[in-house]
């Protein structure tokens, strides 16, 4: 039966991993079935299973760095100390990866066609909290890496905006299949009207009329993935908690979906501190 992973098989799936995902940040298409067979020759023994899970736990590791992950290994906590020190490594050495995770992230986006909008809405993730690692007694050092790659394409002005525009047609066609009409014409995209003071992006309705506050948050990436806030939606959520509603939309630009969350952000998500205000003391 086989028992822990060697060095060099960590590092063949690591290897692996990482040329996958390189291939899928360039919207390349390629075999993750073709992979793993390829790959499990390389492996002293291991089920495909096995292989998986080694697969997601180097997603719950890159997602921890602040870098996108394969879409479809969902992220799994609890991993070999070695991975993380194996995939640390990696990050560290391979520049030209870099540059594909860097140029991915800062691409500009156009507003996807779909179908029928509104079946594009998915259930929340469930939640998920980093494991220990299963191997290692003392508390393993934690590496901080140079760039947040997710934080970069937070930032990426034409994809939080491409999102919200998919998020203003959703609340059209939402509202006129309850038979809203005259409220979806009403639909308003307050990050444009009023600016990013506001503390939400879009203005749409309930059936009856009431206000429904939307803040967008947009990622090319999988559903797991972390999001950004700022202490002004934060504190607007808490101020309009019964109106406040999060859509996460995801998976953007080959198959975008969207789920929702509704109250106070504090309450709905577990936030946490990236960074401070400093003042002389």
């Amino acid at each position: 039966m086989p028992g822990e992973w060697s060095q060099a098989e960590v590092e063949a799936v690591v290897a692996d991993y990482f040329t996958m995902l390189s291939l899928e940040l360039r919207r390349e298409p390629y075999n993750k079935a073709a992979h793993r067979r390829n790959l499990i020759q390389l492996l002293n023994g291991r089920s495909e299973g096995a292989v998986e899970r080694k697969h997601q736990n180097i997603s719950a590791i890159l997602m921890e760095f602040g870098y996108p992950y394969i879409f479809g290994y969902k992220p799994l906590g609890n991993y070999q100390s070695l991975l993380y020190e194996v995939v640390a490594d990696r990050i560290s050495s391979d520049l030209s990866f870099s540059a594909i995770v860097q140029q991915a992230v800062e691409e500009p986006a156009n507003i996807p066609t779909v179908e029928d909008l509104l079946s594009r809405i998915d259930s929340p993730p469930e939640p998920y909290t980093l494991a220990p690692t299963a191997e290692r007694s003392e508390p393993l050092r934690r590496v901080r890496p140079a760039v947040n790659y997710l934080e970069r394409e937070a930032r990426n002005a034409s994809l939080g905006r491409a999102g919200e525009e998919f998020v203003l047609n959703f609340e059209r066609a939402r509202l006129i299949r309850l038979g809203q009409e005259s409220l979806a014409d009403r639909v308003e995209h307050i990050a444009v009207t009023e600016g990013d003071g506001a503390g939400f992006d879009v203005r749409s309705f309930e059936a009856d009329g009431r206000d429904r506050f939307i803040e967008v948050k947009t990622t090319a990436y999988g559903k797991q993935v972390p999001f950004f806030v700022s202490q002004n939606e934060v504190m607007v959520s808490q101020n309009y908690s019964d109106h406040y509603h999060l859509y996460r939309v995801f998976r953007f630009r080959d198959d975008p979906r969207l789920f929702t969350l509704t109250g106070a952000l504090d309450h709905i998500c577990n936030l946490s501190p990236v960074q401070f205000v400093a003042r002389i003391a």
